[in-house]
């Protein structure tokens, strides 16, 4: 039966290929503007299938899972809790960033700071792109294309060489995505990967509910919410990847550098033909991904009740249950899917690198006075380069020693920090000096690099709790110390027009509304059990002592900037 899942895979494929090149046949990509933001022209719910995409791949599908798999509903705060970074997103840093007109992070790094800045901040983006995020992208799709395929059974080739293998498929399909089409076609394949992925990523676990009741959906829905109930406790213990102190400081942080200042995901909202029209894109991503858990944590629990212990690893959940529970005529249509959200991260990533590159380096370094059909092309060449460093690096992440998802996070944690300092320093700070960009990156890579020795046993989001408050701190030390001669003002492009949406705030508030109850939902004041002595008073603490340190460098930021300015009027008064 290979030939029915090949044949729909290839159908549901060619089709989304042909609906991008159709949907971007009038693009002009022969400039900057229409190559790397698709002639700021995206809509709202374009934007949000972008984002999701970009977002759902199967590094997170598998990894994630492959998380609940071996803790349980814990972990469904990477999904749950987004939508209060989408929130900050979309009210308070998206009309900033629109209003100054960017096509990167980068480069409002260099409007506040300086070019050395804009530059250090780009490298960083690029080296996690080409050691972390792609590879990881590339080697959890192999993973599930083997799955579904069955490519281990046709061949007597090593793990590694299937995985080299099928990466290189991967990258070469996604190149001609970016090369030919730029970001609005990687943005048009996204809209109908999403409503593949929504389709084909509800089956699973239904499904697999199916299969854990014996035939019947209402008695594994039973089974699900009293076989194991504190696999369903989303209020994570001292030994959980996300204990629940770090809910509303290191996860938060860590979720406000993904969603609204990591440049592979925040590009398509630079390419909103209006700020109405990409807080709209925000919000509606916040909104699935309150409901995301549902097939990137629950599969993982169903699998645990279906397989207890006997995989090989955790990251084998999904896959392993994805072939058992699957009709084999749905197979080639899931494989297709999950085949998009892979080119989807991996589009949308190689499109923020290349963009990185061409107007962060090669421009500013190697050629300033370059047009714009020169920086198009030497985007589409490190594309290649890009691509070809990642296959190569793809099968080696078999042998990373935690899992996917884990992985990812802790490598991001060596320069988010910094770079959510500089941008919110940046935008509310008018007169901390150039160079404290550079020093707070230093001093930050230093720390957690220094943590991840002294503090190996220590989850690395109670480190990034305390580091961002550690890194505004020494900005703000910096600009009280020698503050920068004239203040910071942000001007306005005129890009875009900047009238808000006028549903956003009580959007933002159902939002809030709809994740609080699905975390009372799966807690033990509704279907969830506690386990016994997982929670410690040294939590309580700890997160009373986090939230003071933050209020104190909020406090002293306040009391910065009233004294910097006070120091500006009184030395213009004497002036005059």
């Amino acid at each position: 039966m290979i030939w029915v899942i090949v044949s729909t895979f290839l159908l549901y494929t060619v089709f989304v290929m042909w609906f991008s090149w159709y949907k971007t046949r009038g693009t002009d990509l022969s400039t900057t503007d229409g190559y790397f933001l698709g002639g700021r022209s995206l809509t709202g719910i374009v934007i949000a299938s972008s984002l999701i995409l970009t977002n759902l791949s199967t590094e997170q599908i598998v990894g994630l899972n492959g998380q609940a798999f071996g803790e349980g509903m814990a972990v469904m705060a990477w999904e749950v809790t987004s939508p209060l970074a989408l929130i900050i997103m979309a009210l308070i840093l998206l009309p900033k960033y629109l209003k100054a007109g960017l096509t990167t992070i980068p480069d409002f790094l260099e409007r506040r700071y300086d070019l050395r800045t804009r530059q250090i901040a780009s490298i960083l983006f690029l080296i996690s792109y080409a050691v972390a995020f792609l590879p990881v992208v590339l080697y959890s799709g192999a993973l599930v294309l083997d799955s579904i395929f069955s490519l281990t059974s046709y061949t007597t080739m090593s793990p590694f060489m299937l995985v080299l293998i099928i990466s290189a498929a991967i990258g070469i399909i996604s190149l001609g995505y970016i090369i030919l089409g730029g970001l609005r076609a990687a943005a048009m394949s996204d809209t109908i990967n999403g409503i593949g992925l929504v389709i084909g990523g509800l089956l699973i676990p239904i499904l697999a509910l199916v299969a854990l009741g014996g035939g019947n959906l209402s008695t594994g829905v039973h089974e699900l919410l009293h076989a194991n109930p504190t696999k369903l406790n989303s209020i994570g213990g001292m030994t959980s990847s996300v204990p629940w102190p770090v809910l509303i400081t290191g996860m938060l942080f860590n979720n406000i550098f993904y969603w609204a200042m990591n440049q592979s995901i925040i590009q398509r909202t630079f390419a909103a033909k209006n700020l109405a029209e990409g807080q709209k894109g925000v919000l509606f991503a916040g909104l699935f991904k309150v409901f995301g858990m549902t097939f990137l944590v629950l599969p993982g629990i169903i699998a645990f009740l279906l397989y207890g212990d006997n995989l090989s690893n955790n990251d084998a959940a999904y896959p392993t249950l994805v072939v058992d529970v699957l009709p084999i005529a749905l197979s080639g249509f899931l494989a297709a899917v999950l085949f998009g959200a892979i080119l989807s991260s991996f589009n949308n990533t190689l499109n923020s690198a290349i963009t990185l590159f061409s107007l962060d380096i090669y421009k500013p370094i190697f050629k300033p006075h370059a047009k714009d059909k020169e920086l198009v092309k030497v985007g589409r060449i490190f594309a290649f380069m890009l691509a070809f460093a990642a296959v190569i690096v793809a099968p080696f992440i078999m042998y990373a020693p935690s899992g996917l998802y884990a992985y990812l996070q802790e490598m991001n944690g060596f320069y988010n920090l910094p770079i959510i300092a500089m941008i919110l320093v940046g935008f509310f700070s008018k007169r901390v000096p150039a160079y404290a960009g550079k020093v707070v990156i230093v001093v930050h890579i230093v720390l957690y690099s220094l943590s991840k020795v002294f503090l190996a046993d220590v989850n690395f989001l109670y480190v990034l709790s305390i580091l961002l408050a550690v890194d505004i701190f020494v900005m703000l030390v910096l600009g009280r110390i020698d503050p920068r001669k004239t203040p910071f003002v942000l001007n306005d492009a005129k890009k875009v027009d900047l009238t808000p949406w006028k549903h956003a705030k009580a959007f933002s508030a159902v939002l809030i509304v709809i994740m609080l109850g699905v975390y009372a939902f799966f807690s033990p004041i509704g279907v969830a059990e506690a386990m016994p002595n997982a929670y410690s008073p040294s939590q309580v603490v700890f997160l009373v002592v986090n939230l003071v340190i933050v209020g104190a460098v909020a406090w002293f930021w306040y009391r910065t900037n009233k004294k910097l300015e006070a120091d500006a009027a009184e030395e213009e008064r004497k002036i005059s």
